[in-house]
């Protein structure tokens, strides 16, 4: 076969390739570039169409087929809601229940919120075109600063997320096998925790995938896990035998800044809304994709709290399918389905890591098989670092609570309208300005109140089980 043309020649034309792309709050594909001519090999790109030139972080999970840019409105509405509905849903009955009902007005104004902010990001793409990824962004507003603190709070979400995946697989799996007894003398650890063990030994060698493609096709498994977790759900609501009449108290306000970073990891996707919008036929039409994207999940996220907290009140667990009745078979199939979905995603969500070590390795003329061995390693490493962590903080609602608060309100939020307000200075009016150091402000309040109550109940969740 004819060989394609290298990557830095003059003939690497910017083909775009579809990218499959996933974030711990969500769990739908994406859309990003790539040149088509780099794709040999299931090489990474190093012709600049994804990374800005500039070496920016690589948000990109797997690659597939070369296609051009002709996302239609309906098709982005899908990835992006597919994408923001994830491991969040899980936690807002026990949210909406410690909060009380007047809480859900937080999270509507938390999805308006983050909806704006998607819009913030849409204007700085379509002024500044070459701008590929978030990262891209805060490079171009704040230089090589914004670009390191933007991707250092992208990796930081992502492990943080993967330990809360780790946590919930522990804790469904203890549900799926309750009464089941497997010992390992030697090891001392309980049998949710060897269970647990085995499953992230199980998910092990996908890590070491190289073929892209391959990791596309867990993150289609993801998408369709996620959408029957809430399906079980509303049918356990309607078809299980149980009552609706849990009462919810109308506000507890001690609560508040600890469910606020629930509420904030729920909208967590932004660091993939610029591939999204690269991926459009009509880029100018992605505010309204946000638009309608935000209302549909936060609709979701509503009726799923409500639900929730109605059925099993005070009781209602941080993960709704740990709360739902064991004899039915509808629970059987969310806590299968609950057990599964963290496998799907250890392999896409280290794909950013993978994709640049590799770019490193490659700048040192590492060989192939040298880059692949390196990768695999490490990659195995930092996943038995993540179970470790997850074995010793089993405490889902905190985690979740503190990556919420700590990392995502910063991405969702403050992020977006600063880097607004740094490349749009002289065009903002005043009443603009001010919106948008309103948010700043609310983000970091919540965020810092959010950080500080979670790592409190954390520390206290640690003390009271030594």
């Amino acid at each position: 076969m004819k060989k394609l043309p290298s990557p830095d020649s003059d003939n690497c034309l910017p083909q775009r390739s579809r990218v499959a792309t996933e974030t711990e709050g969500g769990a739908g594909p994406s859309l990003a570039v790539c040149c088509g001519g780099c794709l040999e090999e299931n090489k990474v790109c190093k012709c600049g169409a994804i990374h800005g030139g500039g070496g920016g972080i690589v948000e990109e999970k797997a690659f597939g087929n070369t296609v051009n840019a002709n996302s239609s409105f309906v098709h982005a509405v899908i990835n992006m809601s597919g994408m923001l509905i994830g491991l969040g849903q899980l936690s807002t009955p026990y949210a909406l229940q410690k909060g009380g009902w007047t809480s859900a007005f937080l999270l509507v104004g938390l999805g308006i919120a983050c909806t704006y902010s998607s819009h913030l990001l849409g204007k700085c793409l379509d002024k500044y075109p070459e701008l590929m990824n978030y990262a891209d962004i805060g490079r171009h507003a704040f230089g090589a600063k914004g670009r390191v603190l933007a991707a250092s709070f992208i990796y930081l979400e992502i492990f943080m997320a993967l330990v809360s995946y780790t946590i919930s697989l522990h804790d469904n799996l203890n549900t799926v096998f309750l009464g089941a007894h497997l010992k390992l003398p030697a090891t001392g650890l309980s049998t949710s925790q060897l269970l647990t063990v085995i499953a992230v030994l199980v998910a092990l060698p996908s890590l070491w995938l190289r073929d892209l493609s391959s990791i596309s096709f867990l993150s289609t498994g993801g998408i369709l896990m996620s959408l029957l977790i809430f399906t079980t759900v509303v049918g356990t609501a309607i078809f299980g035998g149980v009552g609706t009449d849990q009462r919810i108290p109308v506000l507890q306000l001690h609560n508040i800044p600890a469910i606020s970073g629930l509420y904030f990891f729920s909208y967590a996707g932004h660091i993939v809304f610029p591939n999204i919008h690269k991926e459009m036929k009509d880029p100018s039409r992605f505010t309204k994709v946000s638009i309608v994207s935000f209302s549909l999940v936060t609709m979701l996220y509503t009726a799923l709290a409500f639900m929730g907290a109605k059925m099993f009140g005070p009781e209602v667990s941080s993960q709704i399918t740990l709360s739902m009745p064991r004899h039915l078979v509808t629970t059987k199939i969310a806590l299968w389905a609950t057990v599964l979905t963290p496998m799907t995603k250890y392999a896409l969500e280290f794909a950013p890591f993978a994709i640049q070590l590799e770019r490193n390795l490659e700048d040192h003329a590492v060989k192939s098989r040298t880059r692949m061995i390196v990768r695999g390693v490490v990659g195995s490493f930092l996943l038995l670092v993540i179970l470790v962590l997850a074995l010793s903080v089993p405490y889902f609602e905190c985690v979740l609570g503190l990556t919420g608060s700590l990392v995502s309100a910063a991405i969702c939020l403050i992020f977006p309208c600063a880097f607004y307000i740094k490349l749009f200075r002289p065009q903002i009016s005043k009443p603009g300005l001010i919106l948008n150091l309103v948010l700043i402000g609310v983000g970091c309040f919540l965020g810092a109140s959010g950080t500080i109550y979670s790592s409190k109940m954390l520390i206290s969740n640690l003390h009271r089980a030594h």
